[in-house]
């Protein structure tokens, strides 16, 4: 996936003046033996000020984007919170536990430590990632810095991300229009462009050199069963090569790129196609199209591609489970109730390795029905990558700025059961825990929009701190049964 950073991870120890500086050395030194190959080792324990500019300058040298900072006794609070101010790139804190030494010339106190670092970093307004429990053996920091790549991947990856967006909203989505503010806080920039510009970069690329690779790449990924329209594949590689050449020429100052675009009413008519195969073949490639000018959708799935480092997805939170289905195929089969369950759809913008293998280009029957002639065959309607989403255990999440310029977000972790949903677009049965409650009292009592995004892994804990990091103070999740919501009636 070449649109999501590549963590290079340093480390650095710190010393503090009156403890032996050797307990951090050989401490760090073992905790590099532990996490094995990937993590540059920066030889300068810092103990003072000067200490820790040259330790920065060598790990910057070195190619370094995210950084470890250990406590390998006490540490020096000073010194240790400047490394965090003179890096440019997310820092994690970590400690030693005792138990390699003797307890009295052998015991460094960085547990003690790890509340004076903390104490500074919050003097200082410094930004740190530290784990819920932070004090370890080597294996265990070792552990820890596994745990904490993802995280500096998305906190890298936003920190480079452009949005570029075609279009307004589609007419009453106000789900899918928000502030913008909450991007500029996040370090994000946006290129807000016309369906037009869109319109005119895409005939640029009529009889584009690359098209038919475009095309013989898209056949094999169908396959004969899926490719009902080959005729079409020359119209959706034309416009894939138009967004890939957009994103490469637009970027400026940025390393990574997510779109927003408005994919309906106007545009099939007007392009010849639906765009969501083109979309869901860029997904895989690690940049997520959001359909319906969905901005902080496209930012939800890119977080979500940098953090599993695998194709993601946007879906409606779309419909319940019929009762017969539930009865036939879920009940006594999988532990969830009827509530906890409900269909996650869209268009067909999923992409083709997290649907089952039946799933084929196909046409938007509902913009077929609004757009094209009652009972004619589709034309500009096709172009929908359709079918059952695979089984697989899923985070379905969302980082939303609210009409008053809040970002806010939630998280539920579940599952895509192998059950078939006997319906169209690109869809699944989905099974939370307490989904019904979660459902009222996070996603419609915060007035959160449809749409959700989707990554295939269970990842809500990097997610979580990922947000955290953000600054969002209000991250909700899925309670569990007898922890009632503040706005949950407790005699219901």
């Amino acid at each position: 996936m070449a649109n999501i950073p590549c963590v290079k991870l340093g480390i650095i120890a710190v010393s503090r003046d009156c403890f032996p500086i050797a307990l951090s050395t050989s401490r760090r030194e073992a905790i590099v033996k532990a996490y094995g190959e990937g993590l540059y080792e920066c030889n300068i324990t810092v103990e003072n000020e000067k200490d820790a500019l040259a330790a920065v300058a060598d790990v910057k040298n070195a190619g370094c984007n995210a950084l470890v900072v250990f406590l390998g006794n006490f540490g020096p609070e000073t010194p240790e919170t400047l490394i965090a101010q003179k890096f440019d790139g997310p820092v994690m804190y970590i400690a030693a536990a005792e138990g390699d030494g003797d307890m009295i010339n052998g015991r460094g106190d960085a547990y003690c430590g790890v509340l004076n670092c903390s104490y500074n970093l919050g003097m200082r307004h410094l930004k740190a990632y530290i784990p819920e429990y932070p004090v370890g053996t080597a294996e265990e920091c070792a552990e820890m810095i596994r745990k904490f790549v993802p995280i500096a991947r998305a906190i890298v990856g936003v920190k480079n991300l452009k949005i570029i967006t075609f279009g307004p909203r589609p007419q009453d989505f106000f789900a899918c229009n928000a502030p913008i503010k909450g991007l500029y806080e996040l370090g994000i920039e946006i290129e807000e462009n016309s369906e037009l510009d869109l319109l005119v970069a895409y005939k640029a690329h009529a009889n584009d050199s690359r098209i038919p690779a475009v095309c013989e790449d898209m056949a094999k990924e169908l396959g004969a069963d899926g490719n009902n329209w080959p005729e079409l594949l020359p119209r959706m590689a034309q416009f894939e090569l138009t967004l890939l050449d957009w994103a490469e020429a637009h970027k400026g100052a940025r390393e990574y790129v997510a779109f927003a675009d408005k994919c309906w009413p106007a545009f099939p008519e007007q392009f010849g196609f639906e765009p969501c195969y083109v979309n869901s073949r860029l997904a895989a490639k690690g940049i997520p199209v959001a359909c319906e000018v969905d901005i902080y959708g496209a930012l939800s799935e890119f977080i979500g591609a940098c953090i599993t480092g695998d194709a993601v997805t946007l879906l409606d939170i779309n419909n319940t489970v019929p009762q017969y289905i539930y009865d036939e195929d879920i009940k006594g089969k999988y532990n969830y109730s009827l509530t906890d369950t409900f269909m996650g759809f869209h268009c067909g913008n999923t992409p083709s390795c997290k649907m089952c293998d039946d799933r084929a280009v196909k046409y938007q029957l509902i913009q077929h029905r609004l757009l094209e002639p009652v009972d004619s065959e589709p034309d500009f309607t096709r172009g929908t990558l359709e079918g059952d989403i695979a089984a697989s255990n899923i985070t379905f999440y969302r980082l939303q700025c609210d009409s008053e310029g809040v970002l806010r977000a939630y998280i539920a972790e579940g599952e895509v059961l192998p059950v078939a949903t006997r319906s169209f677009g690109g869809i699944g049965i989905f099974a939370i825990n307490e989904m019904g409650r979660f459902y009222r009292h996070v996603l419609v009592q915060k007035r959160y929009p449809h749409h959700g995004a989707v990554a295939f892994a269970h990842c809500g804990e990097a997610l979580y701190e990922v947000l955290k990091y953000f600054g969002v103070c209000d991250i909700a999740y899925n309670q569990p049964k007898g922890v009632l919501y503040k706005t949950e009636n407790p005699f219901a």
